[in-house]
């Protein structure tokens, strides 16, 4: 971390420091990933771990009165010294995956951070941002969304010179009510941006509303466009969040891929284990919404091959009024796809039609003892489902 005054954080609560610390040049939250010189931040029940952050070497630790403001504030003042371009990523699916694609492509070329895992809430932005250095060039921070406001934030310290928004759809609607609130709360980060930034965006009438800034420059992705490098994956929704991914890279004036991409997708993201007897699991099972539950499906339908599929979906969560429909649309597809086998978790997946469970637990017993050699599976569903215990009892 570029290094950041202890007299940044002072005013955020009681600070505890070294005798000879006046700056810190780290920023932790779990005691238990202390560097020497680090600040950590007790969020929650953190204080109890003053100590223990301390005898690892942590140049002072902070009880804040506000974690997200104190955070906000040793982020913001690393972004303010760093010379790094900040790319913003939001959207209602595939953000993560871009992110993934996206650092795949740059960190050749260029000294490149990004957030771990799916870190892109209050504690997630400033933690990665707060992993700039001297020397780092791009800096890929993805913000996430729970209602109106929110990115907003986030994006008032991050400072993004490049917004992403990878597509718009039915999430969060338990808080935001409408889809057009959607578009609304992903488009703050391309409010976000400074004369002369960025907006890579999709084809969204949605979005034109907030598009119509004089002073950035918009780049609206096709998501048929041809893509100028081979990938070592093949489902349609990762081609066209690689679309996006490349539309970013042009925009840096760094280099395509000279050979086939390979990306490390974060945890629980298509994911793909060979199964006993030629089978396949499709392992999606971080979290679902009514576009990427149908991007699943259809994953599943063109990798069997003509094999045996079985989907065991999960329910999808924070739909609002409308989550009924959503799933009987989901349902629908899952019919007209004449998937084989299905088991669905949760209240809500009565509609997609199969066999209905009420937990994981249950849904885990059942797949392993319905598989059968070279079957295909998809294990797909809202976080709140716990449908990563499926994968591992049938032996991923």
């Amino acid at each position: 971390m570029i290094p950041v005054e202890l007299a940044v954080v002072e005013p955020f609560g009681r600070l505890v420091t070294r005798p000879w610390a006046d700056v810190v040049t780290g920023l932790q939250i779990d005691s238990r990933r202390i560097e020497e010189g680090d600040l950590f931040v007790a969020v929650g029940s953190g204080a109890d771990f003053v100590q223990h952050a301390l005898a690892r070497g942590a140049a002072a630790a902070l009880v804040p009165d506000d974690a997200h403001a104190a955070l906000a504030a040793v982020a913001g003042a690393v972004r303010d010294r760093s010379s790094a371009r900040v790319i913003g990523i939001t959207g209602s699916t595939g953000k993560t995956s871009t992110k993934d694609i996206l650092y795949a492509l740059c960190a050749p070329h260029a000294a490149t951070i990004a957030n771990e895992a799916n870190y892109n809430n209050e504690l997630g932005v400033p933690l990665t941002l707060a992993r700039l250095e001297e020397d780092t060039r791009i800096c890929i921070t993805e913000m996430g969304m729970r209602g109106l406001g929110q990115i907003a934030y986030l994006a008032s310290f991050a400072k993004p010179d490049v917004a992403v928004i990878t597509n718009i759809g039915p999430v969060h609607l338990e808080l935001v009510e409408t889809v057009e609130n959607v578009a609304r709360a992903k488009a703050e980060l391309v409010e976000a941006l400074p004369p002369g930034g960025i907006a890579v965006v999709p084809h969204e009438p949605l979005l034109e509303p907030y598009l119509g800034r004089g002073d950035i420059f918009v780049k609206r992705v096709d998501p048929e466009a041809p893509l100028p490098f081979a990938t070592s994956y093949s489902s349609r929704h990762q081609l066209l969040n690689t679309r996006f991914a490349v539309a970013v890279l042009e925009c840096l004036d760094l280099p395509l891929p000279e050979a086939e991409l390979h990306v490390e997708f974060s945890k629980l993201r298509e994911e793909e284990h060979e199964l006993p007897g030629g089978g396949l699991l499709l392992n999606d099972c971080y979290n679902a919404n009514p576009m990427s539950m149908r991007a699943a499906l259809e994953h599943l339908d063109a990798r069997s091959n003509g094999r045996r599929r079985v989907a065991v979906l999960g329910e999808m969560a924070e739909l609002g009024a409308e989550a009924p429909a959503y799933h009987r649309e989901i349902g629908e597809l899952v019919r007209e796809l004449a998937i084989e086998r299905v088991i669905a978790v949760g209240d809500l997946a009565r509609d997609y039609g199969g066999e209905w469970v009420a937990t994981a637990a249950e849904a885990a017993e059942r797949a392993r003892d319905e598989l059968r050699p070279g079957d295909v599976v998809l294990v797909k569903g809202s976080r709140s489902v716990g449908l990563e215990v499926v994968a591992e009892k049938i032996g991923a």
